[in-house]
């Protein structure tokens, strides 16, 4: 006796299809940052490439000379396998599509930048794929974007919370912050190399007056 087939819900054709675009996402990265630690193909040029003039080579091969220098290759590298993992998993999935857009993003924008026209056109038909499937992924767990939506506006107010000076006199304290490091590096050249320290300083108000 031939045993009758279960029908199957519709919901569940829609959890498999997202299922299934995770995982072309995630292989995608994966595959990508792993040849970038393995040297799988992903930057360098050849020998024959080095020796030609720069003026002969192309944008693109220019770029992945350049992006073939660390640490730049390995973060890059670690940033999209941890993106893939992130997609493989349902608890973290929302954050492996925050990370993947930006990184993706940034890669079409180099590939538009120094790829030919033709190549750069395939590319942006397979990225315009990528986002559409993020957008897809983030359809399906919208229950948990509201939730992650709610928490981020719950407390939001536009009552002030300090007095209104201080918030005119942020750029003040921004300005001395960014040059804190700098501050205390100078501290620490006079202490130990005051001649040269002063050298300096004279030498920078010359340059400035």
């Amino acid at each position: 006796m031939i045993k009758k087939i279960r029908s199957v819900p519709k919901a569940r054709y829609w959890e498999y299809f997202i299922l299934v675009a995770r995982f072309l996402l995630a292989f995608i990265f994966i595959s990508y940052g792993s040849g970038k630690l393995l040297g799988g193909g992903q930057f360098g040029i050849s020998s024959q490439e080095m020796a030609t003039p720069i003026k002969d080579l192309s944008l693109f091969r220019v770029m992945w000379y350049l992006f073939d220098h660390e640490p730049f290759k390995s973060v890059v590298g670690i940033l999209q396998i941890i993106t893939g993992i992130l997609l493989l998993f349902h608890r973290t999935v929302i954050l492996g599509v925050f990370f993947f857009i930006p990184i993706a993003s940034t890669i079409l924008l180099m590939d538009i930048s120094f790829m030919e026209k033709g190549m750069a056109i395939i590319f942006v038909e397979r990225f315009i794929l990528y986002f559409i499937l993020c957008g897809f992924i983030l359809w399906y767990e919208k229950e948990r974007m509201q939730m992650i939506w709610k928490a981020i506006i719950k407390d939001f107010s536009f009552k002030l919370r300090f007095p209104l000076f201080l918030y005119l006199i942020i750029p003040l304290f921004a300005l001395l912050l960014e040059f804190s490091v700098g501050i205390l590096q100078l501290i620490g050249n006079f202490i130990t190399e005051p001649d040269k320290s002063f050298q300096f300083i004279k030498h920078m108000f010359q340059s400035l007056f």
